[in-house]
């Protein structure tokens, strides 16, 4: 008997055909799948496909489209062990990446139909499910520059020109942050609460890993004092991300609690999973192992060759095994 699943499914997310890309889905898991399909509109979001799913008691939701339907998604999962799949179509599509699931549709179908999952953390901020990240000051302020006409056009380097462009006005705050047991103020002009994150989310990358089943909560400080300080960061963050070493610069801090407590003068604008929620105060708490995802049953095994596409290309096997059979009878004849 085939398993069920509801699909939620964005059909504006990403730049490719959303028709080709519901039947490439529903080939490759219908034949195991009986897929419930549900599509989200301007009026209907994809939390209230999700909720109204798990009130329906569906076995799985499936949600495929960008990291904001995606994340959308996951509120009505958090806390209920429901299994979720995750199928990205988007432009950053970080939610697959920091969760180490495939992003192309046939990956993430695959990893889907092996069946595997694993908890992991989700937490709320001023309420609100995240499964990510929540970014305050200049990753807010670049995400908003960075429309859906511009990934449209762009892609994924519609969030660089955004950030060059924000780097025009950018301004440092007084920023206090509560935790458990501290109270740390300093000034900022982007300060990053992750959960899960991937490596192109830079500003959360000031520890050495992010760890997204541990309990806890990474917190990531930038204090640039200028334009060329801002970027000298950005870029020993984007090192920090490629090398797995924790910062090392005066003008980087970071931190890990289970909560924070975050109020900023003046106020700013805080950017909640890829989506604009509003200004701070934010209040964030872990949910420790609130999220049951579908994950791959073995991880992808890195090419370590590629050859092929190269000009004039020849390629010559060369015979290794009468070399060694030469010398065994050599070896043979001496022991004689």
């Amino acid at each position: 008997m085939n398993r069920s699943a509801c699909l939620i499914f964005n059909p504006v997310a990403g730049q490719g055909d959303p028709d080709i890309e519901l039947a490439e889905i529903r080939a490759i898991l219908e034949p195991e799948i009986d897929l419930d399909i549900y599509l989200t509109t301007e009026e209907i979001d994809a939390d209230q496909l999700a909720n109204a799913a798990v009130a329906r008691g569906v076995d799985a939701i499936i949600a495929s489209g960008g990291d904001g339907t995606l994340s959308a998604a996951a509120t009505a999962l958090v806390g209920t062990d429901i299994p979720f799949g995750i199928i990205s179509r988007g432009t950053a599509n970080a939610f697959a990446t920091a969760l180490g699931i495939p992003d192309t549709i046939a990956g993430a179908c695959e990893t889907i139909l092996q069946g595997g999952t694993r908890h992991v953390d989700v937490a709320y901020c001023n309420d609100r499910p995240m499964v990510l990240l929540a970014g305050i000051g200049f990753e807010a302020e670049t995400v908003q520059l960075a429309d859906r006409d511009a990934k449209n056009r762009f892609g994924m380097m519609a969030y660089v020109f955004a950030g060059i462009q924000q780097l025009r006005n950018l301004k440092n705050f007084d920023v206090e942050i509560e935790t458990e047991d501290r109270i740390i103020k300093t000034s900022a002009c982007a300060v990053t609460v992750a959960n899960a994150a991937p490596p192109t989310s830079v500003l959360a990358q000031g520890p050495a890993g992010l760890i997204y089943d541990d309990g806890l909560l990474d917190l990531t400080i930038v204090a640039p004092a200028n334009k060329a300080g801002a970027i000298a960061a950005t870029f020993h963050l984007f090192q920090t991300a490629s090398t797995g070493n924790a910062v090392d610069r005066n003008d980087i801090g970071f931190l890990r609690a289970k909560e924070f407590k975050i109020t900023t003068k003046p106020p700013q604008k805080v950017v909640l999973d890829g989506e604009i929620v509003g200004t701070t105060p934010v209040e964030i708490k872990c949910v420790p192992a609130g999220l049951n995802i579908f994950v791959p049953l073995v991880e992808e095994v890195e090419p370590t060759e590629k050859l092929e596409g190269l000009p004039n290309l020849t390629i010559e096997m060369k015979d290794t095994t009468g070399g060694a059979e030469e010398a065994e009878e050599a070896e043979e004849a001496r022991g004689e």
